[in-house]
């Protein structure tokens, strides 16, 4: 019965690893998230990969860019299923998505500006602009009223 193992890859090996698992037939998992416009690995030399041990582990040990499955001497440590479910929970399009100042907000929510220049307005959420970078807000303040657009990361739910 298949479960989830941690593997080690060989440095730079993650992409290579993935590719032949999934060839093979595999289900292996490989966080990835933005890191400087790039896409990197999540946690970098590593990857969850599902298969039956002891069955399959001499050709899981064994493939090309593996650098060992991770676990002691009684043989490969199984991860609960829920590790995996958590971090895919995490991902949006595909990716992980780091939420710093807790609760992403959704259009109407009351929001404050936590970072920049603006520090401490408060607004209201009214939609994302572009690729989910930017936002807009609807600000109220003193007897002003007006829209801003804003780097979605420097704010937060009230």
């Amino acid at each position: 019965m298949a479960a989830w193992f941690v593997i080690n890859t060989k440095p730079k090996k993650e992409a290579q690893v993935e590719r032949l698992f999934q060839e093979g037939g595999f289900t292996i998992y490989c966080p990835k998230y933005v890191h400087e416009k790039r896409v990197s690995p999540f946690f970098p030399g590593y990857a969850f990969l599902s298969f039956d041990f002891p069955r399959q582990y001499q050709t899981v040990k064994y493939t090309r860019g593996v650098k060992r499955v991770v676990g002691g001497d009684e043989g490969p440590t199984p991860i609960p299923e829920e590790v995996v479910a958590g971090i895919r929970a995490r991902e949006r399009d595909g990716l992980i998505v780091f939420e710093r100042y807790g609760e992403e907000p959704a259009v109407g929510d009351e929001i404050e500006v936590v970072e920049g220049p603006l520090k401490g307005l408060k607004g209201i959420f009214q939609k994302e602009v572009g690729d989910r970078e930017r936002v807009m807000i609807l600000l109220n303040y003193v007897s002003y009223q007006g829209m801003l657009l804003i780097e979605k990361n420097k704010l937060k739910k009230s």
